[in-house]
């Protein structure tokens, strides 16, 4: 298999504390990547370095083969390399509907100079992109919820919305930070699946940061422990829950 993402010495500080220290992370084009560890282990951090969000201090990060180290994220974005966040980014007071036809970049309707001398061009692309949407839509099982404001929704479907999003850009690779957080099991099976159906039918690939171990176990393999910013360990899920540096690492030496 080939590393879709390289992430090779890499080292950030705030101030006089060190977050990421020297770390490095492969992962494997469609391969659906968990990222644990304690609190405070870094992992958002190296999410935020790897996505373009922070400069790193330190060594580099490759994508699909390209260095993207000093690379900032809107320009990642249209190489493919998206993220999602713990707390969902809609647009409140639009549809959901209205929140993907938003995501794709450079539409001619954006140009002044288009909307008043090619407002045929204008309505093709609008065309596109709405049924566009309206597949994502069908695909993610929102359709009762497609003219509803994204304000509205609940947690889950946001979360289904926000994976909507990334949807809408055809990403190569999708980090997916926290999505399980404050989505009830109903709605997490939903999101279970369908990052499953992303990566199998359409090839994506995911690095997930998770808390919810029994969604790292029915998604991820590998699976890489972030701690002291640093990889303490990978493998599958079952090495991963047998390991005694693990397990002190997330509930110290009075779990032994």
């Amino acid at each position: 298999m080939t590393n879709i993402i390289d992430v090779k010495n890499v080292s950030k500080s705030f101030g006089h504390l060190k977050v990421i220290n020297d770390c490095s992370i492969a992962v494997e084009e469609g391969s659906i990547t968990g990222l644990i560890g304690p609190n405070g282990a870094g992992k958002s951090t190296l999410f935020n370095i790897i996505a373009g969000a922070f400069p790193a201090d330190a060594g580099s990060i490759h994508f699909a083969g390209e260095d993207i180290t000093h690379i900032p994220a809107n320009q990642l974005f249209h190489k493919g390399l998206l993220r999602t966040f713990q707390i969902a980014h809609e647009f409140s007071h639009m549809s959901a509907l209205e929140n993907l036809m938003m995501v794709p970049g450079d539409q001619s309707g954006e140009s002044l100079f288009n909307a008043w001398f090619k407002p045929g061009l204008v309505r093709s692309e609008e065309l596109a992109v709405r049924q566009k949407a309206l597949d994502v839509i069908d695909f993610l099982s929102l359709g009762h919820v497609k003219n509803e404001l994204a304000g509205n929704l609940s947690g889950g479907q946001k979360k289904l919305l926000e994976l909507g999003r990334t949807m809408m850009a055809d990403p190569k690779v999708v980090l997916l930070d926290e999505i399980a957080a404050g989505v009830n099991r109903t709605l997490l099976q939903d999101l279970i699946a369908n990052i499953q159906r992303l990566n199998k039918e359409l090839g994506y690939t995911f690095l997930v940061i998770e808390h919810d171990m029994d969604m790292i176990a029915k998604l991820c393999n590998p699976v890489i422990v972030l701690a002291q910013g640093s990889v303490m360990v990978q493998g599958t899920i079952e090495e991963i829950q047998n390991n005694e540096e693990v397990v002190e690492a997330y509930f110290g030496t009075e779990a032994h």
